[in-house]
């Protein structure tokens, strides 16, 4: 006999764990941080004793286990946030920031122009560390002296680029209570709405006067297709008559639902040409997430007529698409 509602309900509120984890991942847990915390200490005492080197961060990530992860904790990386300056620096164009990386020296032939650049997992950076002298030269440097390079400086967030520096590496206290803090705002950081693309759009239609509608549903879809719709990012002018519908999409991380927001897209954008026939379906498609899923990007891209990007000459393009289409 199935249970009524009520009765679910009440198990669920009554049998909560509330916060449930196994002992044996518990355990698992607290023995992974006090290796790293004793990893951690052992380095401090070496930076007081003997001072900070390049050899002793080299060592570190050379010859202890957990030493990479180490480092990355004493800096306030995490593992994502890496991964993606790793993926940048393989695409960089740049003299000094390959100088500084020794990117020459451990740059795979894949990572050419032409090919399909694939993000390198979290093992696989490991695994190059350990087997890579000029891998592991090109890491100690970025963390100390990262800093110091123009295209990093103007590319990498500067919450991101703090945290490359000789005084976290120091065991400064201030620098410490750095990482701390941006450990805490990390998630907070991300989801501000000032930092958010939509902001940016919002911001250039405001500058340009242009009339707009934000988080909406077109009123055809509401209507003819309820369960396919969805709210759109921006209508312009107005929900009642749309002459442009722009959706952004600025992702630094990657995950497999890239793929599903592209079908998504696809499916609004026939909806569109179904019930609006003429009005433009435009995209903001931005974020180094999205640059190294090219066969998702490839979906993406194709739901819309035109696509953008959040740099300066393509934000002067789109104004300027804006009032040719708008009159």
């Amino acid at each position: 006999m199935a249970r009524t509602n009520v009765e679910k309900v009440n198990t669920v509120l009554t049998q909560n764990t509330f916060w449930f984890q196994t002992k044996t991942f518990e355990e698992k847990s607290e023995a992974d941080i006090t290796a790293l915390k004793g990893t951690l200490l052992v380095v401090r005492n070496k930076v007081q004793n003997e001072g900070l080197t390049k050899k002793l961060i080299e060592d570190l990530i050379l010859e202890k286990q957990n030493g990479f992860k180490a480092l990355l904790a004493l800096t306030g990386f995490s593992n994502e946030t890496f991964k993606r300056l790793i993926t940048f620096i393989r695409i960089a164009d740049d003299k000094e920031l390959s100088k500084l990386t020794c990117k020459d020296h451990w740059q795979e032939e894949s990572d050419s122009e032409e090919s399909d650049i694939k993000e390198w997992s979290d093992s696989k950076i490991e695994k190059k560390i350990g087997e890579c002298a000029n891998f592991r030269k090109g890491i100690v440097n970025l963390f100390f002296e990262g800093c110091t390079v123009p295209v990093l400086s103007e590319t990498l967030p500067l919450f991101e680029l703090k945290k490359l520096g000789v005084s976290k590496l120091s065991f400064e206290t201030e620098a410490m209570i750095d990482t701390l803090i941006r450990y805490k705002e990390k998630g907070s950081y991300s989801g501000k709405e000032r930092n958010n693309a939509e902001v940016v759009i919002q911001n250039l239609l405001d500058d340009m006067e242009i009339s707009f509608e934000k988080s909406l549903d077109l009123d055809k879809l509401k209507q003819h297709a309820p369960n396919q719709k969805r709210t759109m990012d921006f209508i312009i002018p107005n929900r009642e008559n749309p002459q442009i519908v722009i959706e952004a999409s600025y992702l630094t991380t990657t995950s497999s639902g890239q793929g599903d927001k592209a079908k998504t897209e696809i499916a609004i954008r026939e909806l569109i040409e179904e019930h609006y026939p003429g009005v433009h379906f435009w995209g903001f498609v931005d974020g180094i997430g999205w640059y190294v899923r090219k066969r998702d990007l490839e979906r993406m891209v194709g739901a819309f007529e035109d696509v953008f990007t959040l740099e300066e000459s393509e934000l002067k393009r789109f104004s300027e698409l804006l009032l040719t289409v708008l009159g």
